[in-house]
């Protein structure tokens, strides 16, 4: 949908480009939320890749630690449960499956409501920034700079 689509165009992006850095694995969530447990098996640490809406140019690429990721607010669903409090409730559930560092890599969007519309050409040129911002703290390492 429209800018929606940054997260799956980061994922494609980096399966496009292999080979895939050692130590990091690769999923496509589309729900998210508390699916998200069911696929941690202890790494070290989680990089979730998102659209964002923060209010900044569209295809400005942000990187969010876990003490900053937004509440995803009342709604208690599976999909309405964001990153932020599926981490929380799996870090008491299964806390040795729990990542220990935990980033969104959000490409800000502009269009959300677009149904079948590809992305905005802003977010477009911004999947490779954010896919390599993504690498690099998957890694470890400290985002790329543009």
């Amino acid at each position: 949908m429209a800018d929606d689509g940054a997260g799956p165009a980061v994922y494609d992006f980096i399966l496009a480009h292999p080979p895939m850095p050692d130590g990091v694995r690769l999923l496509h969530l589309g729900l998210g939320g508390i699916a998200l447990l069911d696929e941690l098996e202890g790494e070290r640490t989680l990089v979730v890749v998102d659209a964002v809406m923060l209010g900044d140019p569209p295809g400005t690429v942000h990187v969010i630690e876990w003490d900053d990721l937004p509440e995803a607010g009342q709604a208690v669903t599976g999909h309405g449960i964001g990153v932020r409090e599926a981490i929380a409730v799996g870090r008491r559930l299964f806390p040795e499956r729990m990542p220990r560092k935990v980033y969104l890599v959000g490409v800000e969007g502009r269009c959300f409501d677009g149904l079948g519309e590809p992305m905005t050409p802003e977010v477009a040129a911004a999947i490779e920034h954010a896919a390599a911002t993504a690498l690099d703290l998957a890694q470890g390492g400290i985002p790329s700079a543009r």
